[in-house]
C-alpha cells in the first residue's frame, strides 16, 4: 500500500500512522495512536524501575584494639545489614604505631568475617591503603 493511502486511512480513523522498521524495503508502518503507546512506555518503565532492589552499601568501622564485646555488636549489626540484602564495607583505620603492625588489623577482619560467614560472603579480602584495612562482604545465596 502506498504511504499516501495509509496516511489518508490513518487520518479517516483519527490515528498515527507509525513507522516500525523504516529501513525495510518497503517499510513497515502501522495504525495506532501514537500518544497512548509512548503513555504505554513510560507506565511500564516506571513500574519497572518501582520494582528494582537498590543494593546498598554500609559500612562498619573497627579499631586494631577492638574487644571481644565490641565486636560482637559490629558483628551483630553486620548481619542484620546482610540479612537485609545490602552489601558491607568493613573498614579499618590504623593510627600511628598501628601502620607498622598491619597484619594485627587483618587478624581482626579475619575475626569479624568468622563472625558473620553465615550470613555473608567475602567477596574482597581484606586490602591495606595506606593507612586503611578495608574488606567487602555480600549477602550470602539463599
Amino acid at each position: 500500500m502506498s504511504a499516501r493511502d495509509a496516511n489518508a486511512i490513518a487520518e479517516e480513523r483519527g490515528l498515527d500512522l507509525v513507522k516500525i522498521s523504516p529501513n525495510a524495503n518497503p517499510p513497515v508502518c502501522k495504525i495506532m495512536n501514537y500518544g497512548k503507546y509512548l503513555f504505554e512506555l513510560a507506565k511500564k518503565a516506571k513500574e519497572a524501575k518501582k520494582n528494582q532492589k537498590v543494593v546498598e552499601i554500609k559500612e562498619v568501622w573497627l579499631s586494631m584494639t577492638i574487644d571481644v564485646g565490641d565486636l560482637n555488636v559490629k558483628a551483630k549489626q553486620a548481619q542484620k545489614f546482610l540479612s537485609a540484602g545490602n552489601k558491607v564495607k568493613v573498614s579499618i583505620r590504623m593510627r600511628g604505631r598501628q601502620m607498622a603492625h598491619a597484619n594485627l588489623g587483618i587478624d581482626v577482619m579475619e575475626r569479624f568475617f568468622e563472625q558473620v560467614k553465615d550470613v555473608g560472603v567475602m567477596e574482597k579480602k581484606p586490602l591495606t591503603e595506606g593507612r586503611n584495612i578495608w574488606m567487602m562482604l555480600v549477602p550470602a545465596k539463599a
